[in-house]
């Protein structure tokens, strides 16, 4: 498990003031938003694109498990607007 440290940042009295009324399960969405916007500024750019084409690589195998073909992909990028 990651450990964790509170940090203070200061952002708008509205943004603040919502996230106070949020419940426990709103919040941590709002601390794993953070996270990962704040990600790469921790991480060297070897290490990100590495992460990314993991994500990616996730991402192409969940696809095909719902069934997305090459052909079904290639339908849909040639569709026109």
């Amino acid at each position: 498990m990651t450990q964790l440290q509170e940090i203070t940042i200061k952002v708008p009295l509205s943004i603040a003031s919502a996230y106070n009324q949020a419940n426990d399960e709103r919040k941590q969405e709002i601390v794993n938003k953070i996270t990962f916007f704040l990600q790469p500024i921790t991480t060297d750019q070897k290490t990100a694109i590495q992460q990314l084409r993991q994500t990616m690589a996730e991402i192409g195998q969940k696809a095909q498990a719902r069934g997305l073909t090459p052909e079904i992909l290639e339908d849909i990028l040639n569709e026109d607007d």
